[in-house]
C-alpha cells in the first residue's frame, strides 16, 4: 500500500505539479506577461489574458502534415514530447515554492545545466530531421548558437555555487537566504545570466535560429498543427524553469518561506525576470549568428571568469 501511495505522488509531482500540468499553466501566463509587457513598449494593447491558451487550442486542432521527405517519421513527431518531458525533469529539481526542490542532491546544478541542453538538442534534431533547406539552416544557427552561450551561462552558473561551497541548488539558494549581501556580489554573473538566457529562450536580440524575414521559421518550418503548439508550449515551459533557476541561484530563492509565501516570492521574482527579459526584447534588434558568438565568447565567457574569481576572492575572506 505505502509502494503505491509512494508512487502516486511522484506521479504528482510529474503530471501536476511542480511537472507538467503547473509548467503548462504558469508557461501560459508567463507568455502573456511577456506578450503583454512587449506590447506595452510598443505602445501596442497586447493580447489578453487567455490569447496564449487559445492559440494552443488552435493548433491542436489543426492538421499535422509530415514531409514525404523525413529522415524518421517517428523521431519528427516525439522530438516535440521529449523536449517537454527534459524540461519536466528539470522542474523537479529546482525550487519552487520552497527551499528544496522534489529531487535534490550534490551536484543536481550541473545536471539541471545538461537537462536544459537537452531541448536545444530537441530543436536541432527536429530541423535536421525535417529535411528543409531553411529548417537545415535554422538547425545549424540551434546548434551554433548553443556552443555560444553554453559555456558563459555554465561558468555563470558555478560562481555562486563556488560562494556557497555547494554544487546543490537548495544549498546556494539557503546559503544567498541567509546571507543576502552577498547576492550582490554576483550582480555581474546575474547580467550574464539574464543574457545567455535570452539566447537559450531563442528571443530578440538572439531569436536568429528561426529569423522570420531570413529563413521563414527556421527549424520548426514544416511542422505545423499540435506538433508545432507543443514546441510553442515549450518554449513557454522553459521560461518558467530558467527564471526559476536564476532565482534559485542567484535571488536567494523563496528567502526560507515556504507554502504560500513561498510561491508568492517565486510569484514576484519571476514577473521581475521576465520583465527584464522583455525589456531586452523590446530595446534590442535581432544580430547575425557570428556577433553572437564573437560577444558570448570574447565578452560573457572572461567576464563568467571573472565572476568566478571574484566569488572565490569573496570566499576566502569569509
Amino acid at each position: 500500500m505505502d509502494t503505491v501511495l509512494n508512487f502516486l505522488i511522484q506521479l504528482c509531482y510529474i503530471a501536476i505539479y511542480p511537472g507538467m500540468l503547473f509548467l503548462a499553466v504558469y508557461g501560459f501566463f508567463c507568455e502573456w506577461v511577456d506578450r503583454k509587457l512587449y506590447a506595452q513598449m510598443q505602445n501596442r494593447k497586447g493580447p489578453t489574458l487567455l490569447q496564449p491558451v487559445a492559440d494552443f487550442i488552435k493548433l491542436l486542432s489543426k492538421e499535422v502534415i509530415i514531409p514525404s521527405n523525413t529522415i524518421d517519421k517517428t523521431l519528427f513527431k516525439n522530438l516535440p514530447f521529449a523536449a517537454i518531458a527534459a524540461i519536466t525533469a528539470t522542474a523537479l529539481i529546482i525550487p519552487i515554492h520552497s527551499m528544496s526542490g522534489v529531487i535534490s542532491f550534490d551536484g543536481d546544478l550541473v545536471a539541471v545545466v545538461y537537462l536544459l541542453t537537452i531541448p536545444t538538442i530537441c530543436f536541432f534534431l527536429i530541423g535536421w530531421s525535417s529535411q528543409s533547406p531553411y529548417s537545415g539552416i535554422g538547425a545549424m544557427r540551434v546548434l551554433t548558437q548553443l556552443f555560444a552561450y553554453e559555456v558563459p551561462l555554465l561558468l555563470v552558473l558555478l560562481g555562486p555555487a563556488v560562494l556557497a561551497g555547494s554544487w546543490n541548488i537548495a544549498d546556494v539558494s539557503k546559503y544567498f537566504a541567509a546571507h543576502p549581501l552577498l547576492m550582490f556580489v554576483n550582480i555581474l554573473g546575474f547580467v550574464i545570466a539574464i543574457i545567455t538566457v535570452q539566447g537559450k529562450l531563442e528571443r530578440v536580440p538572439f531569436d536568429i535560429p528561426h529569423a522570420e524575414t531570413e529563413i521563414v521559421g527556421g527549424s520548426f518550418v514544416e511542422y505545423t498543427g499540435r506538433l508545432y503548439g507543443f514546441i510553442r508550449l515549450t518554449f513557454s515551459m522553459e521560461m518558467v524553469v530558467v527564471c526559476a533557476l536564476i532565482n534559485a541561484v542567484f535571488l536567494g530563492g523563496t528567502f526560507g518561506l515556504g507554502g504560500v509565501l513561498g510561491f508568492l516570492v517565486f510569484f514576484v521574482k519571476t514577473m521581475i525576470l521576465i520583465f527584464l527579459l522583455s525589456l531586452i526584447r523590446a530595446l534590442m534588434a535581432r544580430v547575425r549568428i557570428e556577433q553572437m558568438v564573437n560577444f558570448c565568447w570574447k565578452y560573457l565567457a572572461p567576464l563568467s571568469m571573472l565572476q568566478i574569481a571574484v566569488n572565490i576572492l569573496v570566499r576566502s575572506f569569509l
